[in-house]
């Protein structure tokens, strides 16, 4: 009589310890599943926010194309661009898919996909700079404007050693310097300064082709030797063949790769 009476007292505590313990594992489970990717939303149309905050673009896009090969839920995390590498580096997000050129200087701290996508750099400039080629630039009196940490940046300090260099944060403050004048000159990505050009034709003039000898290739950055890889990879290779990529194009870049194309310039998938 008194076994049943304790059992009777036990059950309901393990009962409750038991679910408990599925909970936990439902829950772990769940995280598994969740594919954390950061990128600076300040960067259309590849990486944007909607009026109401939600994220989109190209990068978004092929986040949640990702996803759903992975099976996993994707978070989109937006990251100021200094902040991105770190976040990668400490767990804080699974890989970065932002616009991110595969530099050796990069590939020493973390690893990169195969290339998704290729571009090189080019130049927006104001229309009164009489601005004609990279080597007008490398003079001095003359000013470039470049993003912190970008590879126009990197390009800027190794090679135009007579211009004056002005650092900013921003993409828009750069284009704002030309806009206005204050900069001879702003070195991103051609489509990036296709991009520019298109809105601000009054002013500015896009030089898009190419002054590098080779191209620059994005990729999607992660940890070292990162178990995701192998996957991201593959997923990657079959987006190109299947017209993925073709479709991302189609949908946020139709005029810049019409533009492209009339230039004989290589277009970025």
């Amino acid at each position: 009589m008194l076994r049943k009476i304790l059992l009777s007292l036990l059950i309901p505590f393990l009962m409750v310890f038991i679910s408990a313990c599925n909970d936990d594992s439902t829950n772990k489970k769940e995280e598994k599943k969740v594919l954390k990717v950061g990128m600076e939303l300040a960067y259309p149309p590849f990486e944007m926010s909607e009026k109401d905050g939600t994220p989109s673009g190209v990068s978004v896009d092929f986040a949640k194309a990702l996803g759903d090969y992975l099976g996993r839920e994707v978070v989109i995390e937006n990251i100021a661009w200094d902040g991105l590498i770190p976040s990668l580096k400490t767990g804080k997000i699974d890989l970065i898919i932002s616009s991110m050129t595969i530099t050796e200087e990069r590939k020493k701290s973390i690893d990169f996909s195969v290339p998704y996508a290729q571009s090189s750099l080019a130049i927006l400039t104001n229309k009164n700079s009489q601005v004609k080629s990279i080597k007008d630039l490398n003079q001095a009196g003359k000013k470039v404007a470049v993003k912190k940490g970008s590879t126009g940046h990197i390009y800027a300090k190794d090679n135009l050693k007579n211009a004056e260099i002005l650092v900013f944060d921003k993409e828009a403050a750069c284009v704002l310097e030309v806009v206005q004048g204050k900069a001879d000159g702003f070195l991103y990505d051609q489509l990036t300064i296709y991009k520019n050009y298109a809105q601000h034709k009054d002013t500015t003039v896009a030089l898009l082709q190419s002054f590098q000898e080779d191209f620059e290739y994005w990729g999607v950055a992660l940890k070292k030797n990162s178990p995701l890889k192998k996957d991201v990879d593959a997923f990657i290779k079959k987006a190109k063949e299947d017209g993925t990529f073709d479709s991302f194009a189609d949908k946020y870049l139709t005029d810049a790769k019409k533009t492209f194309d009339e230039l004989g310039i290589a277009f970025f998938f």
